[in-house]
């Protein structure tokens, strides 16, 4: 890899993840999505070009093992303090090593590939600068890109797009938004799962196999009423 950004996948300890898929998946078939839809974006991000490295912010033992598998850096320093915990804990240890600037991504974007990380990363400009993927619907922050890497305070959770927009304008820095089609696409609800198994970017990807080997697809299908989602997205 070559470049000064450095990719920052966090991903937290996998068991009891992804509740909110919790009327329609058991606890171990949210563990194994999880599984497999972090596996995509870590390829995704290892198979891009222009990045300086990649880095996995965990203490999951299975999330270490697939990290290293591909040649990714692992740190452990902020892995229990939330998705912005753990970033910004990340981002303070790269910049002190000299990154210039970071890309951020959630590991529930399985349709993301190597071609939109690099196109995330060709639309960011010369620093002070920011630049967002937002989620589908404009609520969550899928892929930010920061330089240098503390130019804006992060606070991802529930309708984060906005206010790092604000967050942005608020250091003076204007924000740059990059709409793409698998970075949109993450998964936190059933209705999720439906949506993302309905799109022609999905056909490809191992999750949309998981789902249907598992039975989940026809799941979906034969209980509909299982898709409402029980909670804000984040």
């Amino acid at each position: 890899m070559t470049g000064t950004i450095w990719a920052i996948l966090p991903v937290k300890e996998m068991q009891g993840s992804k509740q909110r898929l919790s009327p329609l998946l058991s606890p171990e078939e949210r563990v194994a999505l999880m599984r497999v839809m972090a596996g995509e974006v870590l390829d995704a991000l290892c198979a891009a070009r222009g990045l300086a490295g990649v880095a996995v912010v965990t203490l999951d033992a299975w999330t270490t093992a697939e990290a290293r598998r591909r040649g990714a850096r692992v740190i452990t320093e902020g892995a229990r303090e939330g998705h912005t915990g753990s970033v910004t804990a990340a981002a303070r240890l790269l910049a002190a090593e000299g990154a210039a600037g970071v890309l951020t991504m959630p590991g529930d974007i399985p349709a993301v590939t190597a071609a939109e990380v690099e196109m995330l990363v060709a639309a960011h400009g010369a620093a002070p600068a920011f630049t967002i993927a937002p989620s589908h619907d404009e609520m969550g922050s899928n892929g930010v890109v920061l330089s240098p890497p503390s130019v804006v305070p992060l606070r991802f959770g529930e309708d984060s797009y906005l206010p790092h927009l604000a967050a942005a304008r608020a250091q003076g820095v204007a924000p740059r938004v990059v709409r793409l089609p698998g970075v949109a696409m993450d998964i936190d609800h059933p209705t999720d799962l439906a949506m993302f198994a309905s799109l022609a970017l999905a056909r490809p990807t191992r999750t949309l196999a998981w789902l249907r080997e598992t039975g989940v697809l026809a799941r979906l299908t034969q209980a509909p009423s299982a898709a409402a989602p029980s909670a804000p997205r984040g």
